[in-house]
C-alpha cells in the first residue's frame, strides 16, 4: 500500500517535477496538483510545473485559477518527451497516459494519485483510493501526514475542491472528506470560498442549459438530452446536474458538440446504475469515457461527422440516434420512444 513517506522519498530523488492535469481541469485536479507541488517543494524540488490542456472554461474553474493565482503552463509534448534525467512526471485526478490527457500512451509515469476507477495503471508510485470522493482528500491526508506547510491559499483550494467534487458533501462524500474538511477549516479563507462559490455565469452557459431542458426526453427513470453545438464545454455537466433533479428521474445523460468532439456527462443517484461503466462500455470503441457509479463523463471525436459543420440539425439528429441506441443497449431500455420535454 502506498504511503506519504514513500512519495516523499521518490520526490527527493528528483530535480524537477511536471504535474499533468487531465483535460479541462476542474478544482479537484487543480488543487491536487497545487498540493503535490507543495510536497515536491518540501522534498527540495525547485523546478515545478503544473501542465494543463484543453480549456479552463467553467466560470468556477476560471475563478479558482484567478483568485488563487495558480501558475499553470500549457501542455507541450516536448516538455514530456525531452525530459532530462531527474525529471519526475506525475498525474493527479487521472491515471493512464492518453486517457483524458494528451500524454502519449507509451510514456512512463512516476507518480499517480487518483480516486477514479481505472485499469492498467502503471507508475513507480501509485496511490489509488476509489472509495473517497475527491483526489483533494488524498492530498490533504498527505499534506497532514508529512507536516507540509499549509497556508490559506492551499487550504482554501483543497477545501473548495472537496466541496466541489462532492456537491457540498451530497455526492460521494465519505468520512474521509469530513475529516479532511475539519482539518482544513482552521486554515481556509472563507471569504475566498464565498467568492469561488458564486462566480458569474455566461450567457452561453445559460443558453446551453436552456437547450438541454428543451431537448430532454425521458424513458422511464432515464433522461437523455443534448445542448447542441456550444463553446461552453462546462455547460454540459451543469445541465446534467440540473436535469437529474427532475422529479422521477434517476439517471440523466447529456451530450453536446464542442470543437470537433462530442462531450458527454452523466449523473445517477440510482444505486442499480453505474454510469461510469455505462459510458465506458457504450463508447469504449469510439472514445474515452468513464467515472464513478453516480457521476461520469467522456469525450468522443466526431471523426467524419465533423464535416457536418454547416448542418447542425442533421449532425445532431445522427448523434442523438447513435448515442441513444448505444445507451439504450447498456441501460437495458426496451425501445427508443420517449416523452418529450415540452409540456
Amino acid at each position: 500500500m502506498a504511503s506519504p513517506h514513500e512519495l516523499l522519498e521518490l520526490l527527493e530523488e528528483g530535480d524537477e517535477i511536471n504535474i499533468v492535469c487531465h483535460n479541462n481541469p476542474d478544482p479537484d485536479c487543480l488543487a491536487s496538483a497545487l498540493a503535490l507541488g507543495r510536497i515536491a517543494a518540501a522534498a527540495g524540488i525547485d523546478e515545478r510545473r503544473i501542465l494543463y490542456s484543453g480549456d479552463i472554461s467553467h466560470q468556477q474553474n476560471r475563478a479558482f485559477v484567478n483568485i488563487l493565482g495558480i501558475d499553470l503552463t500549457p501542455f507541450e509534448g516536448s516538455t514530456i518527451r525531452d525530459r532530462p534525467p531527474g525529471s519526475i512526471l506525475a498525474f493527479v485526478d487521472h491515471s493512464v497516459p492518453g486517457e483524458n490527457n494528451p500524454v502519449p500512451t507509451d510514456t512512463p509515469v512516476d507518480i499517480v494519485i487518483d480516486h477514479h476507477p481505472a485499469e492498467g495503471v502503471e507508475a513507480r508510485f501509485v496511490e489509488s483510493r476509489e472509495e473517497v470522493g475527491a483526489a483533494a482528500t488524498i492530498l490533504t491526508d498527505y499534506i497532514r501526514t508529512l507536516d507540509v506547510d499549509l497556508d490559506a491559499d492551499l487550504a482554501t483550494a483543497l477545501l473548495f475542491a472537496i466541496r466541489s467534487d462532492t456537491l457540498d458533501f451530497l455526492r460521494g462524500a465519505t468520512a474521509a472528506e469530513y475529516d479532511a474538511a475539519e482539518f482544513l477549516h482552521e486554515y481556509a479563507d472563507y471569504e475566498m470560498i464565498r467568492q469561488l462559490s458564486t462566480p458569474s455565469v455566461t450567457g452561453g452557459t445559460v443558453d446551453a442549459i436552456s437547450t438541454a431542458i428543451d431537448n430532454r426526453r425521458t424513458y422511464g427513470a432515464v433522461l437523455l438530452s443534448h445542448v447542441g453545438r456550444t463553446t461552453e464545454r462546462d455547460a454540459i455537466p451543469q445541465a446534467v446536474d440540473y436535469l437529474v433533479r427532475l422529479e422521477g428521474v434517476e439517471t440523466a445523460i447529456v451530450f453536446g458538440v464542442v470543437r470537433g468532439t462530442v462531450q458527454i456527462s452523466a449523473r445517477s443517484p440510482d444505486a442499480r446504475v453505474h454510469v461510469g461503466n455505462v459510458l465506458r462500455t457504450a463508447f469504449e470503441d469510439v472514445g474515452s469515457c468513464g467515472g464513478h457509479h453516480d457521476m461520469a463523463g467522456g469525450e468522443i471525436p466526431l471523426g467524419i461527422l465533423g464535416d457536418y459543420e454547416s448542418d447542425d440539425d442533421q449532425l445532431l439528429e445522427i448523434l442523438e440516434e447513435v448515442i441513444t441506441a448505444r445507451l439504450f443497449a447498456e441501460l437495458n431500455l426496451s425501445d427508443g420512444s420517449g416523452d418529450s420535454g415540452s409540456e
